[in-house]
């Protein structure tokens, strides 16, 4: 294995990995108005233009971490232009744990059950 195959996969890794965390906060929270809509229409488009480059060059070393970019890009600023309600019906199938009524006044911790006696 080359240095350079070795450097590309974990730029490949951490380009994707950039985005789990953006994601998944959006699912916790269900906010999404401090995110910059051009600049994630940006991001869907670019990565979308590098999956066509690398299909291009047949070089799926450039295809498959720039379509999984794609996706959660994609996921991130369909998230952002949904309604609210559609916005929170989809992050409730997607992590049912937090209560959509906390998630709704900005608490993303799930409330304790009242029946279990726990104390908060």
């Amino acid at each position: 294995m080359t240095t350079a195959t070795v450097v590309g996969a974990l730029a490949a890794i951490l380009s994707v990995a950039a985005f789990v965390p953006q994601g998944w906060r959006v699912i916790r929270t269900r906010k999404t108005a401090e995110l910059a809509t051009m600049m994630w229409v940006m991001n869907v488009v670019g990565f979308g233009l590098w999956a066509i480059y690398g299909f291009a060059l047949r070089a799926w070393e450039i295809v498959i971490p720039n379509i999984l970019c794609w996706v959660l890009s994609a996921f991130i600023l369909a998230m952002k232009l949904v309604s609210p309600s559609t916005r929170h019906a989809i992050a409730d199938v997607l992590d049912p744990a937090v209560d959509a009524a906390a998630a709704r006044r900005g608490a993303t911790d799930p409330q304790p059950d009242p029946r279990s006696g726990a104390q908060s």
